[in-house]
């Protein structure tokens, strides 16, 4: 695992994490490492690996984890932001940075919905879109990355509209079906020309959530061909089990859950993806900002519910919000690897758990402490705000 090659030149920032307890990578193939100790050289990582096979000299920063869980970053593959950090769905301000402290340090817009005033016609989409792509490049509350300028497809767009999205760098759709298509040949029809240019494609699965949404589907869903089944356990309201289950079988696409959903579709999409052998089609998502409120710990609190309940390891539920995601999303981050970006969330069992240790703990349905969240080998957050006490707090003793 150490890569020692990319040594860091005069004035480069080297960030150490030593002791280790246990490494989560984000990998289904290799969940958990045999390694405790991490090094990054200006926000990404060099060397993964154990004292005297990595080379931990000349640090800028040094972390003693103390015996706690290193993970990657949790990545929220289903959110709905606006302006800033502020949603008008709750009128809250901050709520990106709060989801930080419950360990999210990546955000995919699923489209910018709930703009007041929204526009409709084809020239209102495209400039919003390319807006809120332009204002999520540059602005990062706390650190969080997110990827937004989400237009939703409304009738009237042709293939040159999406052309023109993608040269702006506009990467990804909202939610097929928060617009004004409803049907699946005019979707699909979108769905192809956005994926010609490199657009991914989301579509809305069950019934509506907000006005002017409809129900979809599995006819719809499976017709359209959008490249994630956008919570395929309702957003709010869910489809029968019957066109889940057939759903999972006979498309190859993402299978997105989310925390603002009904959890028994949730474990019915969990239980069919492990018979068919394809938890790697399984990422999580909030759903969120939503009527439900703002989840700071959605993200925590669908890991824990999976594996308490799906009957899956608890070292694979975080997979789902990780390197399943990165990997769908077509990401660099959601792993803890030589190469990957410097960003970790670093967690012990809560205080008082029955669990002993943080995996137990997570298996009997308990979120874990977050005691330090590092985003591009910058320590972003220190203790959380919003997760329960860790037993076991990680410390910075060298800059």
């Amino acid at each position: 695992m150490a890569n020692d090659d990319a040594k860091p030149a005069g004035g480069a920032n080297k960030l150490v994490i030593r002791n280790i307890g246990l490494l989560l990578s984000g990998d289904l193939r290799q969940p958990i490492l045999d390694a405790n100790i991490v090094v990054a050289v200006d926000g990404k990582i060099t060397a993964v690996g154990k004292r005297g096979d990595v080379d931990v000299a000349g640090a800028s920063t040094t972390i003693d984890a103390k015996g706690t869980t290193l993970a990657p970053g949790l990545i929220d593959s289903h959110v709905h932001p606006v302006a800033g950090d502020w949603t008008p769905r709750q009128n809250q301000l901050g709520w990106i940075d709060s989801y930080l402290h419950g360990g999210v340090t990546t955000m995919v817009s699923a489209g910018e919905v709930h703009t007041p005033g929204r526009p409709r016609d084809v020239v209102g989409v495209k400039a919003m879109a390319v807006f809120a792509q332009r204002i999520f490049t540059a602005f990062r509350p706390g650190g969080v990355r997110i990827h937004g300028g989400a237009p939703v497809i409304e009738h009237g767009m042709v293939e040159e509209d999406f052309k023109e999205l993608a040269t702006a760098g506009v990467t990804i759709l909202g939610e097929v079906g928060l617009g004004s298509v409803k049907d699946g040949k005019t979707a699909r029809q979108m769905v192809l020309w956005a994926r010609k240019y490199g657009i991914q494609s989301t579509i809305h699965t069950g019934g509506p959530s907000i006005p002017g949404s409809s129900l979809i589907d599995k006819d719809m869903v499976l017709e359209t061909d959008a490249d994630v089944i956008g919570h395929i356990n309702g957003g709010h309201t869910a489809l029968p089990g019957d066109q889940i289950v057939e759903l999972c079988e006979k498309s190859t696409r993402a299978l997105e859950i989310v925390h603002n959903g009904n959890e028994r579709a949730s474990l019915l999409t969990l239980r069919t993806a492990k018979e068919l052998k394809q938890l790697d089609r399984v990422i999580l998502g909030t759903d969120s900002p939503a009527g439900s409120g703002v989840q700071p710990l959605g993200i925590l609190r669908m890991i824990s519910m999976l594996a308490a309940l799906g009957e899956i390891p608890a070292e694979v539920a975080f997979c789902f919000a990780t390197g399943n995601t990165a990997k769908i999303r077509k990401l660099d981050g959601g792993l803890v690897a030589p190469g990957r970006p410097a960003t970790f969330v670093l967690m012990d069992k809560a205080q008082h758990s029955a669990g002993k240790n943080l995996l137990a703990s997570i298996q009997l349905g308990d979120l874990p402490g977050i005691g330090m969240v590092v985003v591009d080998g910058l320590v972003s957050v220190l203790r959380s705000r919003n997760t329960p006490p860790a037993t076991t707090l990680p410390e910075v003793v060298s800059t």
